[in-house]
């Protein structure tokens, strides 16, 4: 009897040391379980938000389309990425910030449609002024530089669309001057496609309470 007694007493703390090896896997893999269920409940949201802002941008891309389906038809201007395109010899001529007639009645044209889009969203215009690499020409002291230059097409653009609808506080400049080119400058077709004009819808950035423009 007392054999049988020593026997269970050696043999409890076996299954004891057991119990606990058995209680610390089935903790650890709990951990892992769950650490799992988590990364992959991470990547469906990251993927569920990358479907939505796909699904958003292509939306915007037709609303932008749709808006202005008349002078796309037209071939006056182009639209890729959300970025409006417009030759710069339609608007200007070379070396000049004056609007050109026809320039004139294409921005005409564009502001209605340019306008009822923004209205909808809260976004504004970017109008972003390009030229090509060449210096500009001797005796043509009114720029500094191509950077000018765009920028002071630019502006005058901006100014067109204001006068023809859009709300000033919808819309403002930028200027790139040589930089970004859409194709090489090594030739006289290379450096026409350059030199031109851009409008994108961005969106607008949040202002904190009581920060307002300043007046000028």
């Amino acid at each position: 009897m007392e054999e049988i007694d020593a026997s269970v007493e050696q043999t409890a703390p076996v299954w004891a040391v057991f119990g606990d090896l058995m209680a610390g896997l089935l903790g650890a893999f709990v951990i892992i379980l769950v650490g799992v269920l988590g990364v992959q409940m991470e990547l469906a949201s990251t993927l569920e938000a990358e479907i939505a802002k796909r699904e958003a941008e292509e939306q915007r891309r037709m609303a932008l389309e749709k808006a202005l389906a008349g002078p796309l038809a037209s071939g006056r201007v182009t639209l890729s990425n959300g970025r409006i395109g417009i030759s710069g010899s339609v608007l200007f001529a070379l070396n000049s910030d004056q609007l050109q007639p026809e320039g004139r009645l294409l921005l005409k044209s564009l502001a209605a449609p340019l306008a009822a889009y923004l209205a909808t969203r809260n976004e504004m215009l970017m109008v972003s002024g390009f030229t090509d690499d060449k210096p500009l020409r001797d005796g043509n002291h009114r720029y500094a530089d191509n950077l000018e230059l765009s920028a002071q097409r630019a502006l005058t653009v901006t100014r067109a669309l204001i006068d023809d609808g859009i709300p000033s506080s919808a819309v403002f400049a930028a200027a790139f001057g040589p930089e970004q080119p859409v194709a090489s400058n090594a030739d006289a077709a290379g450096r026409a496609r350059n030199r031109r004009v851009e409008m994108a819808p961005v969106p607008r950035t949040k202002r904190s309470p009581g920060n307002g423009e300043a007046n000028g």
